[in-house]
């Protein structure tokens, strides 16, 4: 299938092959069945990686289906979108569902998709969630399939979310008759910008067509920090909660050769980016970590001019409500404390971004099983402490017990933690990891709903 659409094409069965066309998915010839990089040992059907009572030959199909899921990865990576609004995204989701067991809507707000796997008996619901949107920056990979609107890019692997779990779908879609209960596939825009998860619980994602709720909830992150294939999590925070700082430091204006004319408010808002810092490290205790950054100072018009105001913008994250709190009330005793101190004023604001990732600890050892299950030992490592970085599926998460894990997909030949990472306009991620994902998406599911 091309860059501009056309009919879906089949991903194939639990035994079968992918017959669908490999588009430009170059380097991943064959079906796919063979021994993956960091992978995974045995392939049986009963027990060992790949192939535990639950997950079977589940991590087998997602490599024959891994073609595939490179070629829609590879046409969503090539025509990023921005935002709440993914049009194309949207539609190129909406047709790889087609034909499944689904019912499927699609968001009023924003460009979501939301999709329901119903088992065929009773039981439990638990969601799967993708995120689809892109970042604002100019591709530099060189890959043939890069970025084709410029100043836009798949800078944090969401095209890989979002083609790993149409991945997921299909292969669930396959072992419907095993389901106890409801799947629900969660396609988000805006992640980016924090503003997609919440208008989709909103538009009622956490509730399944029946009316039932959603009970548990599962998502997976790309990354190069590990070696391919590999799976890491943590139980409890693993993912800070994220707030930005707004702070205007008002003043009065003067000739640039007459300060005791005025009040200048550049020095005192460089006085309060450098008393930000040593409030943190002063108040915060280092085990509950805080991490404030100040990504902008701006003031001014001309060089011989002091000017009335100047702006500090920036974010600081946490993990903690606790931490949080003293952070924003540091920030506004610091910034209002320091202006006073040389006769000015500060307006402080301090937007909610996003909370605390929590990982639901008994979730997590479900996947942490499944994952192993799926992949064999070692494949599956517990995350030695949270990252500082925010993710607004934590939304979901202070609503349901449930996971996110990272996924590692460091390209070959370059050592983990080295490579270009997230947010690099140079990230390159090894697509041989998305089958693994599709799978873990799916061994979850089946896990939670087979218990």
């Amino acid at each position: 299938m091309g860059d501009d659409g056309g009919p879906r094409t089949d991903y194939g069965g639990p035994e079968g092959e992918s017959n669908g066309p490999e588009g430009d998915s170059s380097g991943l010839a064959g079906d796919g069945s063979g021994p993956e990089r960091n992978g995974s040992g045995s392939e049986g059907t009963g027990s060992g990686p790949g192939g535990g009572p639950r997950c079977g030959t589940l991590l087998r199909d997602a490599r024959r289906l891994l073609p595939r899921i490179t070629a829609v990865r590879r046409e969503i990576h090539r025509a990023p979108e921005l935002g709440t609004a993914l049009p194309r995204t949207q539609q190129t989701v909406l047709r790889e569902l087609s034909g499944l067991p689904l019912t499927v809507t699609t968001g009023d707000r924003l460009t979501s998709v939301t999709a329901t796997l119903t088992g065929t008996r009773p039981g439990r619901t638990v969601l799967l969630r993708a995120d689809m949107d892109a970042l604002p920056q100019t591709e530099e990979t060189g890959l043939d399939f890069a970025s084709r609107t410029p100043g836009v890019m798949h800078a944090c692997g969401h095209d890989t979310h979002t083609a790993m779990l149409l991945g997921a779908a299909h292969l669930l879609a396959a072992r419907r008759e095993r389901l106890a209960g409801r799947v629900v596939f969660m396609f988000q825009p805006a992640e980016e910008i924090c503003g997609g998860a919440q208008p989709m619980i909103e538009e009622g994602v956490l509730e399944t067509p029946d009316g039932s709720a959603v009970d548990a909830a599962f998502a997976l992150h790309i990354t190069t920090r590990h070696p391919s294939g590999t799976v890491h999590l943590r139980p409890g925070p693993q993912s800070a909660a994220a707030d930005m700082l707004a702070i205007t430091v008002h003043g009065r204006g003067a000739h640039a050769a007459a300060p005791q004319r005025g009040l200048d408010p550049v020095p005192v808002a460089c006085e309060i980016v450098q008393a930000l810092q040593t409030m943190v490290t002063r108040t915060v205790d280092v085990f509950e970590p805080a991490v404030l950054t100040v990504t902008r100072v701006t003031a001014g018009t001309a060089s011989n001019i002091i000017p009335d105001t100047a702006e500090i913008t920036g974010t600081f994250r946490t993990l903690s409500d606790a931490t949080r709190k003293k952070v924003r009330d540091g920030i506004v005793r610091v910034a209002d404390g320091v202006a006073a101190a040389h006769g000015l004023t500060a307006d402080v604001e301090l937007p909610d971004v996003t909370p605390v990732v929590a990982n639901d600890p008994g979730f997590t050892g479900l996947v942490t099983r499944a994952a192993t299950d799926l992949l064999g030992p070692g494949q599956v490592q517990l995350l030695p402490h949270p990252i500082m970085a925010a993710e607004d599926f934590a939304f979901v998460l202070e609503r349901v017990p449930g996971a996110m894990a990272f996924l590692g997909a460091c390209p070959p030949g370059q050592p983990p933690g080295q490579a270009p990472d997230n947010h690099s306009s140079r990230v390159v991620h090894d697509e041989q990891a998305l089958a693994v994902g599709a799978a873990v998406h799916g061994a979850v599911a089946l896990s939670y709903l087979t218990a």
